[in-house]
């Protein structure tokens, strides 16, 4: 089990703080739900994890150890569309067997091609439709074999970016599950990004919350969503459905 650590992560585009001075620690064998309206910064902190930003200040530390080009493929990021993250022209056995290339070992064709099986298997899709396109498939069993990817190049940790915010209810639950079902039988790290408290709360061990580049609060899940002590999340949670109660849309 591995720890993620951000250091005081800025981070400026053209002059504007996107991420301003934000420390988080993912806790090992844990996730930690980062949650945030969008334009929060969220995804831009994610991105400076696997080496898609680049920060102006702080640093990100895997293990107590700063991310190098070598040591960053073990943090792996799963993105919020499945569809634009699949080559539309690629089978997805193929594409999840890109991602093996990231464990700098030499797979031989049989080798490949029986992990590539195992691996959707995992995220429970059939493994004899590898050679499938992506447009074969649902949103969800997309998202699965991103995350089949994802996995594909033994990551410690695991960041899913929003990645059942365009998915059905009931889609989002079966996606839900599977995350925590591989954390617990791969021993892995996450950090799961979105801006729905309630999917949250269902995920993450721990919690933090923010807001125009800045951490506002962070802390065990239930500790902060019992008793939040910033404005904003208590914001955040007014703004969670409770069912028999009529929605507060004053300030929609």
């Amino acid at each position: 089990m591995s720890e993620l650590v951000f250091d005081r992560v800025s981070v400026r585009f053209g002059g504007h703080p996107a991420v301003d001075d934000a420390s988080l620690v993912v806790r090992p064998g844990t996730t930690l739900g980062l949650v945030g309206e969008s334009g929060s910064g969220k995804s831009t902190l994610a991105r400076v994890a696997v080496g898609l930003e680049r920060a102006a200040g702080g640093a990100v530390r895997l293990d107590g150890a700063a991310l190098t080009r070598r040591t960053r493929r073990r943090v792996q990021l799963v993105f919020q569309d499945p569809l634009a993250a699949l080559d539309p022209r690629m089978p997805v056995g193929t594409s999840v067997a890109e991602g093996l290339l990231a464990t700098g070992r030499r797979w031989s064709g049989p080798e490949r091609q029986a992990r590539v099986r195992q691996l959707l298997e995992l995220v429970h899709i059939d493994p004899d439709r590898a050679g499938e396109r992506p447009d074969r498939f649902s949103g969800g069993q997309r998202q699965r074999i991103t995350i089949a990817r994802a996995l594909a190049a033994e990551p410690a940790v695991l960041i899913a970016d929003e990645i059942t915010s365009a998915l059905d209810v009931s889609v989002q639950g079966v996606v839900l599950n599977l995350l925590r079902e591989l954390r617990t039988d791969l021993n892995l790290t996450m950090l799961f990004i979105s801006h729905n408290l309630a999917v949250v709360r269902y995920v993450a061990d721990d919690v933090a919350v923010m807001r125009n580049g800045r951490i506002v609060e962070n802390g065990p899940t239930e500790t902060v969503l019992q008793d939040p002590g910033d404005p904003y999340t208590r914001e955040l949670l007014r703004c969670i459905p409770v069912i028999g109660q009529p929605l507060d849309l004053k300030d929609a």
